[in-house]
């Protein structure tokens, strides 16, 4: 049989936690943080959950993490 690839770039944006689902970083939080409220900035701290839509083309990139 053979084994599935892990698409690597997958693999260092996304993570599963033990249940299966999967967590993704919060975006906006790169530069331009100046103009940002502190307020937003705080609330983009963390991991978020990935939307269900995108979840199944995510298991299928990340087959053993």
């Amino acid at each position: 049989m053979p084994k599935l690839k892990t698409h690597r770039g997958a693999a260092k944006r996304f993570k599963k936690t033990g249940s299966g689902k999967i967590l993704r970083a919060s975006a906006f939080k790169r530069h331009i943080l100046t103009s940002k409220t502190t307020k937003s900035k705080r609330q983009m701290r963390g991991t978020r959950q990935v939307a269900d839509q995108d979840a199944p083309k995510l298991r299928r990139m990340l087959p053993y993490k």
